[in-house]
């Protein structure tokens, strides 16, 4: 936020500014939850662009193992490499929607930093005696 908030207290704030201002801090924490959402994403599809990366490897011969709770199972290559596929294909999708849920909150704060600016200054060129701007 700007200086000019911080010159104005809470209770100096028309209530539609206070508003504002309680959506900014909203959005941000939406924003916050997004990205960390999307980091998520993007280390689950680069173990999974590795796991891949090493099944490419394997002989065909070569036994496979998953982990299945806390487990290791036994699995055909062909299937492991088309689940871990279906995975990366998952994670790709999931990680398109938060990049636009991303844009959209950036986006937004924008909007709201322009409003609350505009109010504010608003507000303080109402409380400048006329013969002072």
């Amino acid at each position: 936020m700007g200086s000019t908030i911080q010159e104005l207290s809470q209770a100096e704030l028309p209530p539609y500014i206070r508003e504002q201002l309680a959506r900014y801090d909203q959005v941000q924490q939406n924003l916050q939850s997004v990205l960390i959402q999307k980091q998520q994403v993007e280390m689950e599809l680069a173990e999974t662009e590795k796991a891949l990366e090493e099944l490419t490897k394997a002989s065909d011969s070569e036994s496979i193992y998953k982990f299945a709770g806390n487990l290791l199972v036994k699995v055909e290559k062909d299937a492991m490499v088309k689940e871990l596929n279906e995975k990366k294909e998952l994670g790709n999708t999931r990680k398109m929607v938060l990049v636009k849920q991303e844009g959209r909150f950036r986006e937004n704060l924008k909007d709201l930093q322009v409003k609350i600016d505009g109010a504010v200054k608003g507000k303080q060129a109402q409380e400048q005696p006329p013969g002072d701007a």
